[in-house]
């Protein structure tokens, strides 16, 4: 059995990907501070497989407890490393603690890493490494552009440390762009669970929807686009974490043919702000009460994804309609509220 470990594996994306582990037979170590998570995520994981993963509570910007974890478990086949902060606005505002706990963790790690018979490192990276992208949808060859903010900043300079170690040392690595994850598992036992103002669309919604929120803001709606408000790539949770499995396992099998290759994840459909809102109605019966606002910093125009090369070297593609995304992630907010 091959012994994984899962950076923020009890955060949103982390935990959903612990759970696609566990189904197809891995070991799962999970490290999270639960800086921006629970540890009831581990009971829910627990319910949905029968399994609960091995859990530990760190800082990974503890370089003595990184390295005393690596001294404890030395027989980890795979890494993959979600634990990062992640808001735009967040990082716009308090930069220096974005450049601290997302790249002062994954340099620890990396260090302990290169030490290891066999370094398969799946990184969670993520579209704003495109900044505003000069042309839809996007692919892979895309120029990198200057980062809009401080957290994108973090993901461009993480994919460029990890490419550099790569060609001095036995780390083979994936570098997973994702677009914009929401939803909840099917079972409703995990989701996305943002602690304090939620920083992300569909959360902010379900919370509006159920009344936590009295209205939600829409940030600008004089974009150059059909309707004036961003355009994103909403990707189901579950598909996004599927994608990380067949990526651990081809570096499992030695089939990359790099020691980085880079995908995106997304579905390749663009929606925009109103069109989620207008979705979100029609599945939950719901009228959602907005404004709109101006233009937040960091946010580009429009990213969506093109998927060509992870439907075709990886085998992955995104399955859940928006409307699907967008019921789970009421289903999931109805439960927690309950």
């Amino acid at each position: 059995m091959n012994k994984v470990l899962v950076t923020g594996g009890l955060g949103f994306i982390g935990s959903h990907t612990v759970v696609e582990l566990q189904n197809e037979g891995f070991e799962v170590v999970v490290i999270d501070n639960l800086s921006n998570s629970s540890i009831e995520v581990l009971e829910g994981i627990h319910r949905i497989t029968g399994t609960k993963p091995h859990y530990e509570n760190i800082d990974l910007r503890d370089k003595s407890a990184v390295q005393y974890f690596f001294k404890k478990h030395n027989d980890i086949t795979g890494i993959i490393h979600f634990a990062a902060s992640k808001a735009v606005g967040e990082s716009v505002e308090n930069p220096l603690l974005y450049y601290e706990n997302n790249i002062n963790s994954l340099v620890y790690i990396l260090q302990e890493l290169i030490h290891l018979t066999q370094s398969n490192f799946i990184f969670s990276s993520s579209c704003t490494v495109y900044g505003q992208a000069e042309k839809m949808p996007i692919t892979e060859d895309a120029t990198v552009q200057p980062a809009n903010s401080p957290y994108g900043n973090t993901k461009q300079i993480g994919e460029e440390i990890i490419t550099d170690v790569a060609k001095v040392s036995n780390i083979n690595s994936i570098l997973l762009r994702y677009f914009n994850p929401i939803g909840a598992h099917s079972s409703a036992e995990i989701g996305e669970l943002p602690l304090g103002i939620p920083q992300n669309l569909v959360p902010f919604i379900t919370q509006t929807a159920f009344g936590l929120r009295k209205e939600l803001s829409v940030y600008g709606n004089d974009y150059p686009t059909p309707d004036g408000t961003c355009i994103r790539d909403y990707i189901h949770v579950v598909d996004l974490a599927k994608a990380h499995v067949i990526a651990l396992q081809r570096l499992l099998k030695k089939q990359n043919l790099e020691n980085v290759e880079t995908f995106n994840l997304g579905t390749g459909r663009g929606s925009s702000v109103i069109e989620v809102i207008s979705a979100f109605e029609k599945v939950s019966g719901q009228k959602l009460p907005y404004k709109i606002v101006g233009r937040r910093e960091g946010d580009v125009i429009a990213a969506y994804a093109n998927t060509d090369k992870a439907n075709t070297v990886l085998g992955w593609k995104a399955k859940s309609s928006l409307e699907e995304a967008l019921s789970s992630a009421w289903n999931w907010e109805q439960k927690i509220r309950s």
